[in-house]
C-alpha cells in the first residue's frame, strides 16, 4: 500500500490473506465469516487504519442520509439551531450538510449547493426566499422551514409563535407598571411582521393603543445601535422597549448606556431568542426564549417522515415561546 493513501478493502484482503468478498462481509457485520476469519480481518483493518466508506455505500444504494441545512452565518441564533439539528439528526442516523448565507453569498446559491450534494431533504432556517421559490425546490426534495411561516402546501414548517412571544413581553412590562412601551422591529420580513403585530395587539389589549411606538430596526447589533439613536433623538423616550431579537437588543443597550441611559433604571429592555449572549452575566437580558430542542427535533423528524413517505397530520407545527426574566427589566422609576 502506497504511503499516504487511504487503505481499501483490497489492501485489507491482501494483508489478511483472504478474499475481498470476505472482508466486505466482515466490515458490514454480515453473516458468512468464521469467528477466526472475522477476528483476523478486524485486526488487520484496525492496524491499517481502514474505515468503511459509508457515504459511498449509501450513494450506491440510492440514499445519502444527508439533511441539507441553509442558515445565515451572521445570525447567532441560527448557530444554536444548527447545533440542535446536529443532535437531532444523529438520533435518527442522519448527517448534516451545511450551506451558509453570507453578505457575499445569497440564499439561492446556498440552496443550489445543497441540491448538488444529493441531500435527501432541505432544512431552511428562517429564509427570506419566497414561498413560490421554496415550493419549486420542494418538487425536487422535501423542504422543512424552521422559524418562519410559509403559505405553501408543498413546504413543512416548524416555528415559534412569534406573536405570542411579544405579547408575553408586553404583558410582563405592563405587569411591572410600564405604559410607555416602544418596539424596535426587525425591518421587513415575515418574522419581524409577526412580532410587530404581537406587540401592537398586546398594547391594544392593555388599553395602550395611543402609546404604540414602533421604530424600524433590523437583526444585527448595528441595527440596534442605529434604532437606539433614533429613539434617543425622537423626544418621546419610553420607559421600556421590546426588541426584535437579542442581537439587536445588545447593540441598542450598548448605545443607550453610552448615552447615559440606565438599564433597567431608566429603561427596561426585552430581547427575543435567548441566545448565548443574553445569558452572559454582564448582559443578563430579559428575553423571549425559543425551544430550540423541540424545534430542531421536530424539524429533523418531519424531514425523515417526508423522505420515508410517512403520512403527516399537520403541515405546520407551532411551538410556544417562554419569557425568561433577567436583569434588564424592572418597574419604571417614575410614573408615566
Amino acid at each position: 500500500m502506497t504511503a499516504g493513501r487511504r487503505p481499501t478493502l483490497a489492501d485489507v484482503a491482501a494483508e489478511a490473506g483472504v478474499s475481498i468478498a470476505l472482508v466486505s462481509i466482515v466490515v458490514r457485520d454480515a453473516p458468512g465469516a468464521s469467528a477466526a476469519a472475522r477476528a483476523r480481518v478486524l485486526e488487520v483493518a484496525k492496524r491499517l487504519g481502514y474505515q468503511p466508506d459509508s457515504r459511498a455505500r449509501l450513494l450506491r444504494s440510492g440514499r445519502s442520509r444527508l439533511l441539507g441545512v441553509v442558515f445565515d452565518v451572521q445570525n447567532a441564533f441560527h448557530g444554536e439551531l444548527v447545533t440542535g439539528l446536529y443532535a437531532a439528526a444523529e438520533r435518527i442516523h442522519y448527517e448534516l450538510a451545511l450551506s451558509a448565507v453570507t453578505p457575499q453569498r445569497d440564499e439561492a446559491t446556498a440552496i443550489g449547493g445543497l441540491l448538488q450534494d444529493r441531500c435527501e431533504a432541505l432544512l431552511a432556517i428562517s429564509l427570506t426566499t419566497s414561498a413560490s421559490d421554496l415550493a419549486t425546490v420542494a418538487t425536487r426534495l422535501p423542504v422543512v422551514v424552521i422559524g418562519r411561516s410559509i403559505r405553501s402546501r408543498a413546504v413543512d414548517v416548524v416555528r415559534n409563535d412569534d406573536g405570542q412571544g411579544l405579547r408575553k413581553g408586553v404583558d410582563h412590562l405592563v405587569g411591572l407598571g410600564h405604559q410607555r412601551i416602544a418596539h424596535i422591529d426587525g425591518g421587513p420580513g415575515t418574522i419581524s411582521s409577526e412580532r410587530r403585530r404581537g406587540y401592537e395587539s398586546a398594547m391594544r389589549v392593555h388599553g395602550l393603543t395611543d402609546r404604540i411606538q414602533t421604530i424600524t430596526g433590523g437583526p444585527t447589533e448595528e441595527d440596534g445601535v442605529r434604532a437606539a439613536g433614533e429613539l434617543l433623538s425622537s423626544g418621546t423616550m419610553p420607559t421600556a422597549i421590546t426588541m426584535y431579537n437579542d442581537q439587536s437588543a445588545v447593540g441598542a443597550m450598548d448605545a443607550l448606556r453610552r448615552a447615559g441611559v440606565s438599564i433597567p433604571g431608566d429603561l427596561s429592555v426585552i430581547g427575543y431568542d435567548d441566545e448565548r449572549a443574553a445569558r452572559l452575566g454582564h448582559i443578563d437580558l430579559t428575553t423571549i426564549a425559543q425551544d430550540t430542542v423541540t424545534m430542531t427535533t421536530l424539524a429533523a423528524a418531519r424531514a425523515q417522515d417526508r423522505v420515508d413517505g410517512v403520512p403527516v397530520a399537520h403541515r405546520e407545527m407551532i411551538i410556544p415561546p417562554r419569557l425568561v426574566v433577567r436583569g434588564t427589566t424592572a418597574p419604571p422609576s417614575a410614573s408615566p
